[in-house]
């Protein structure tokens, strides 16, 4: 064999060489490289349901504080629809660059309502929540077979004034029973009977108000779905969740998922967070 041909060999193996191990690192690196988007964090923010507050989200906020995200937890004033969601319209307007906005309970009526128009919004994402149509109010909204969905509201609700409320409005606390039993179902009995003293009443009112233009209908949406919500019937949770197409998950919870299973819910949220960037 010549020394040019020996040489012209060694220089084609080193070129295989070089080229399988490039093979390789394009394999390994390319998935990666398109999973991770290119444009910023969004912001998250979670917006709370009634008979609850921000602590609800307590251990979701957590969880996506651990994964680099900014993360805003603002009061639901939980006194009518249409100023909770200005309410919660104005906060974000504060806000720059893109929002993921997550609602859960009450709060997934109030997003529908506040994220309309505002084009940071990208992604919405609703837990165990109400996604509202057009003119249509939450209460009913709770389907057949909730444990709020009784001829008699005095049975699942005590009825407490409040200084100015318009005539016949009044807070609705939910009832010892309706709360550790229903609402907070899937939690331990000493979790639930340490949440019932502190829920924050939602007016009667807020639930009978009609609903504006959805976000959902141009926003794209998420929605985490309790199969054993005793609040909003997973029944219903489907109708308004396949209504504003949204994409799906179902896990095997109570209403009050956010707290007994945060980690499937923070990985929807995530999920719709990578989606808009």
């Amino acid at each position: 064999m010549t020394k040019g041909s020996s040489m012209h060999q060694h220089r084609t193996r080193v070129l295989a060489v070089l080229v399988a191990v490039l093979a390789l690192v394009l394999a390994a690196v390319s998935p990666a490289a398109a999973s991770h988007p290119s444009g910023p964090k969004p912001t998250i923010v979670l917006v709370h349901g009634a008979w609850a507050d921000g602590s609800s989200w307590q251990k979701v906020t957590n969880k996506l504080l651990d994964d680099g995200y900014t993360v805003r937890v603002p009061p639901n004033p939980l006194r009518n629809l249409t100023t909770d969601a200005a309410t919660i319209r104005d906060f974000l307007s504060t806000l720059s660059g893109p929002i993921v906005l997550v609602g859960h309970s009450y709060g997934g009526a109030v997003i529908t309502n506040a994220a309309t128009g505002n084009s940071n919004v990208k992604a919405l994402v609703y837990v165990d929540a109400f996604a509202p149509a057009q003119n249509e109010t939450v209460l009913p909204l709770v389907g057949a077979g909730s444990a709020l969905a009784v001829p008699d509201p005095t049975t699942v609700f005590d009825l407490v004034p409040y200084p100015g409320a318009p005539a016949g409005d009044v807070d609705l606390y939910l009832k010892h029973d309706t709360f550790v039993k229903s609402f907070a179902s899937g939690l331990s009995r000493s979790a639930a009977e340490r949440l019932y003293p502190s829920q924050r009443p939602l007016t009667f009112s807020a639930g009978n108000v009609p609903s504006g233009p959805p976000a959902w209908a141009t926003i794209r949406s998420w929605y985490v779905l309790g199969t054993k919500d005793l609040i909003i019937t997973p029944a219903s949770q489907q109708m308004m969740a396949t209504r504003a197409h949204s994409t799906i998950t179902r896990i095997p919870t109570g209403h009050l998922g956010l707290i007994s299973d945060p980690g499937p819910i923070t990985k929807v949220i995530e999920t719709a967070a990578r989606a808009s960037r």
